[in-house]
């Protein structure tokens, strides 16, 4: 009995094994280089869902090498969907994780080189016999990268999960705003605005050198121009926006001025999820450890609407 019971987990396992496998994508003279992951027992073609990860040395699962451990949200989605027959891509951005490769340094990163990537896995997707419908999402910073790549890309649908509703200038003078003393404060709106306006800044106070250190200028300059309002009005796709109403890092009301900019866009609220797609409600101690912690699984309700979603005809 033991025995076989040891086989069954085996099977198990191998049969685990085999719905995942690398996968690649050359672009801009490198390679990115991520994970499929396809259901078991499914006959036929399935549709399949882009992964994007969110800002910063966040790798294809969600996890960030900033933080003391990892929380797996994007690869816990990705096992989510295949639950539900859905198969999913989510690769680590170019200079993050397994494509951090030589030939890109962060001084040379811009935003529209992750649009154009996105794009290129929508591309490739799209040409794939397996798959029935091609569908991107996503999570945070992803979420503006996703509206715009979809459109590139021609994506059948567009996924937006805790995505800011303002340009990334309005978002950071909130989160900085009560948290920074008034000289600092207005230090970093003197560097913002340079930043807008297209300079460099090299003028840069020790206590914000990790937010706007020289090498990532360029990159935050690059995002500047770009306006997630905009960019999801001009969205000729099904759009789907997920928020949930526990996340300390996007407020509800984002969620809400991306809604008002894509009236036909369906807006869903999932009660009691943060940023990083658990479900922690009012338990301050669960937020903190939800971010470094694997075991917590994403809220179910994100799994469900995501897939009814991705599968509506």
């Amino acid at each position: 009995m033991r025995f076989k019971f040891m086989l069954s987990l085996l099977m198990v396992s191998l049969s685990a094994a085999a719905a995942q496998r690398p996968v690649s994508l050359e672009v801009g003279g490198g390679t990115l280089y991520g994970t499929e992951l396809t259901p078991d027992g499914v006959q036929g073609k399935v549709p399949v869902v882009l992964l994007h990860a969110g800002s910063g040395p966040t790798d294809r699962d969600g996890n960030n090498t900033m933080l003391p451990g990892p929380n797996d949200s994007l690869k816990l989605l990705a096992e989510g969907l295949a639950k539900h027959g859905i198969a999913s891509i989510r690769y680590d951005k170019r200079a993050i994780g397994a494509s951090a490769l030589p030939v890109w340094k962060e001084e040379n990163l811009r935003l529209d080189d992750y649009i154009g990537d996105a794009a290129a896995w929508l591309k490739k997707l799209r040409t794939d016999a397996r798959f029935s419908r091609v569908v991107m999402a996503g999570h945070s910073e992803g979420a503006l990268i996703a509206s715009e790549a979809c459109a590139q890309g021609r994506a059948d649908a567009c996924v937006l999960i805790s995505g800011s509703g303002r340009p990334l200038d309005e978002l950071l003078r909130e989160q900085l705003a009560g948290k920074l003393p008034p000289p600092l404060m207005a230090e970093s709106d003197r560097i913002l605005e340079d930043l807008k306006q297209g300079k460099t800044s090299d003028k840069v106070p020790p206590p914000l050198m990790s937010l706007y250190r020289p090498d990532v200028q360029p990159y935050l300059i690059s995002t500047l121009l770009h306006d997630p309002r905009k960019a999801i009005a001009a969205l000729k796709m099904p759009v789907l926006i997920v928020q949930g109403t526990k996340d300390i890092q996007v407020p509800e009301a984002d969620a809400r001025a991306l809604s008002a900019a894509a009236p036909k866009a369906r807006l869903v609220m999932v009660e009691g999820m943060n940023h990083v797609l658990k479900i922690v409600g009012d338990d301050q101690a669960l937020q903190q450890k939800s971010y470094f912690t694997p075991d917590l699984p994403v809220a179910p309700q994100l799994i469900d609407a995501v897939s009814g979603f991705v599968k509506a005809p």
